[in-house]
């Protein structure tokens, strides 16, 4: 392969951008200075019916860890069913789910570093699913290709051989029936990862219905740190939903049974915004905490809400996020943030310290992009004071890669941008919506490569398998909120970035793509062959 690629795939994107960005166009935008202002929402923003309750008076819940169903040969097995429940999501009122074992989120897995993990999935819902680990490094077999399909009993192999709206045959895809094992060998840096359903065309429903979950990998280095443990580091994962008069999700797809036609009405095929914003499944909870430092673990689950979180008392005194790491684990130190952007997919590690803060004290997680019940998000109480041990060093990893520029063997462009389709308007990728049969990028295994992304919107844009590090932006340097390893960078509108990385671990199939899901399913995936 050249130093540049010449392929149509990627050597079109100074022209795509600047000639077929019609729907930025049609708003009498330039690249140069008004998409910088528009604001980081994506999408149309559905409006409950359901009675909503207060903003933090429902108790913060913690979802619970999963226990292995066997340890044995040094591996730990879990089992999950995927099945439709009834549950209290809004106080009074019964909302039906799609869940990993009936709950939502689903339950949390911890593993430890290179232990290997197998999670068997039964599939009891009424459609084909597939489960990718966002951010693990697993072999292609298990790492959640769309149209590797989990399919319930009784479903027609008429419909499965074909993807949704596309009509596309994938010859690659392997089909199991009812149940499939995953293996994760987990042989990477501690850090928060989630599982989520990712089935072609339909990823974007399936998860807002409530198929989510996440995964918790740690490590001796980041044992031997004395940050917040326990009950003092909180996993939240963030999401918004709308809710209907009955306490149904409310959601605009094309066909709600997500058996046939993909795809979302016309006002949402942005990304479709809700007016709820759930934590760990509860509308904007509450939770009592101890004048002590805690460590929240954030997870922006969202699919197309973009946030941007700050800590704010009730008398208006901002504390400090000291960010401590990044999708892919622990920073090289930390970055003090007084609000902390977070797209789609991506998660962020922070300390917030409590302690000067008197017994009583309320403190408030705001989004500062949001307006109304979408500028709330969660609240701390301070309900006692009591003994800190821990502390946040100044070091906190010594084993992040080091890579340069100069290593790098190949330079990629991709345009992420509006485009025209087979069935109309969708989401492309150098020019071209995902087709599960074309390889887009081949490279070899252990090559650096780096990568340039530029945006029309708001693209959180996502790689499977490796972890990467942002170079530059705009030309510029990174953000402070763009340290550390990586696997999903967000790029703002008209923004471009540079990203470097070492495509290793695994030969096979994998993808990139926007983690709007709703972009995601409407044709921004491309493949991406390890060979």
């Amino acid at each position: 392969m050249s130093e540049r690629p010449s392929s149509e795939f990627t050597r079109r994107r100074v022209f795509g951008l600047g000639g077929a960005l019609g729907l930025i166009a049609a708003g009498g935008l330039s690249l140069s200075g008004g998409l910088a202002h528009k604001p980081a929402s994506t999408g149309g923003q559905l409006l409950s019916d359901a009675p909503l309750p207060q903003p933090y008076t429902v108790p913060l819940p913690v979802p619970g860890v999963l226990r292995p169903v066997s340890t044995a040969m040094g591996t730990d097995r879990y089992e999950i069913t995927q099945r439709t429940v009834t549950a209290e999501i809004l106080p009074g009122v019964r909302t039906p789910l799609w869940t990993y074992n009936g709950t939502f989120p689903g339950p949390t897995i911890e593993s430890r570093r290179a232990r290997p993990v197998t999670v068997l999935h039964r599939n009891e819902l009424p459609v084909p699913t597939v489960v990718h680990l966002h951010g693990g490094r697993t072999p292609a077999a298990s790492d959640g290709y769309p149209t590797d399909l989990v399919v319930p009993d009784g479903w027609s192999e008429v419909m499965h051989n074909h993807s949704g709206a596309h009509m596309m045959h994938d010859p690659h895809a392997v089909t199991s029936r009812v149940t499939r094992e995953y293996t994760f060998p987990l042989d990477q840096r501690a850090a928060l990862l989630w599982y989520h359903d990712h089935r072609m065309d339909f990823t974007a429903p399936a998860i807002w219905r409530g198929l989510a979950g996440m995964h918790i990998v740690r490590d001796d280095v980041e044992d031997a740190l004395d940050l917040p443990r326990g009950e003092r580091e909180l996993a939240l994962m963030i999401a918004d939903r709308a809710f209907a008069a009955d306490g149904s999700m409310i959601y605009p797809a094309l066909d709600p049974t997500l058996r046939g036609r993909a795809g979302v009405s016309e006002p949402y095929s942005a990304g479709v915004l809700g007016d709820v914003i759930l934590v760990n499944g509860a509308p904007w909870p509450v939770h009592e905490v101890d004048a002590v430092r805690y460590r929240l673990r954030l997870l922006n689950a969202s699919n197309a809400r973009h946030y941007e979180l700050e800590a704010v008392t009730d008398d208006g005194r901002r504390l400090d996020l000291v960010q401590v790491g990044a999708d892919q684990g622990l920073l090289a130190a930390p970055v003090t943030h007084a609000s902390l952007p977070i797209a789609p997919a991506e998660r962020y590690d922070v300390i917030i310290d409590f302690a000067d803060l008197p017994v009583g004290s309320r403190v408030r997680l705001l989004n500062r992009l949001g307006s109304g019940r979408t500028r709330d998000v969660i609240a701390f109480r301070v309900a006692r004071t009591s003994r800190d041990d821990s502390r946040v060093p100044t070091v906190l990893a010594h084993d992040l890669p080091r890579w340069r520029r100069s290593d790098a063997k190949v330079v990629r462009e991709f345009s992420f941008r509006a485009g025209h389709m087979q069935h109309g308007r969708g989401w492309v990728i150098g020019g071209q919506p995902f087709d599960p049969s074309r390889t887009d990028v081949s490279t070899r295994l252990g090559t650096v490569e780096v990568w340039r992304f530029v945006a029309d919107v708001h693209h959180p844009i996502h790689l499977h398998l490796v972890g990467f590090q942002v170079l530059s932006r705009g030309g510029r340097p990174p953000l402070p909120h763009d340290a550390g390893l990586k696997d999903t960078v967000s790029l703002r509108p008209g923004e471009s970035a540079e990203i470097i990385t070492r495509f290793d671990g695994y030969r096979g199939r994998y993808l990139f793509h926007c983690h709007n899901a709703e972009h995601e399913d409407m044709g921004m995936m491309a493949n991406l062959e390890i060979i």
